[in-house]
């Protein structure tokens, strides 16, 4: 699915990319508009909720790394040389965690 995705965006490496702002991801303007015509209302689901429900998730399966999902989860502070050193240095173990995740979602999605 990702990689039709990706074909339909002319091979973007975002999941979302901005159709007005090239090299970044959509707006969270724009997440919440798509929620809002799928039928969520503001009290169902949020974009915030992606990330609060990945964070639990991963935390309570007792598998990672706690930096490994600070820096998935982008809560990495200071300069921008400390962040992508801190994001490159778990990558491995992120790329891990989001198959974990997305197979746990479709899990629970499915069940």
């Amino acid at each position: 699915m990702l990689k039709d995705l990706q074909a339909l965006n002319n091979n973007s490496l975002m999941v979302f990319p901005s159709h007005q702002s090239p090299g970044k991801p959509i707006s969270e303007a724009t997440m919440t508009l798509a929620l809002r015509r799928m039928g969520h209302t503001q009290s169902e689901h949020v974009p915030h909720g992606f990330r609060a429900s990945a964070s639990s998730l991963l935390n309570e399966s007792g598998k990672w790394h706690a930096d490994a999902k600070e820096a998935e989860l982008g809560h990495v502070g200071g300069d921008q040389l400390r962040k992508a050193y801190h994001r490159a240095r778990y990558w491995d173990e992120r790329v891990a965690m989001a198959e974990w995740w997305a197979g746990e979602v479709v899990k629970r999605l499915n069940s």
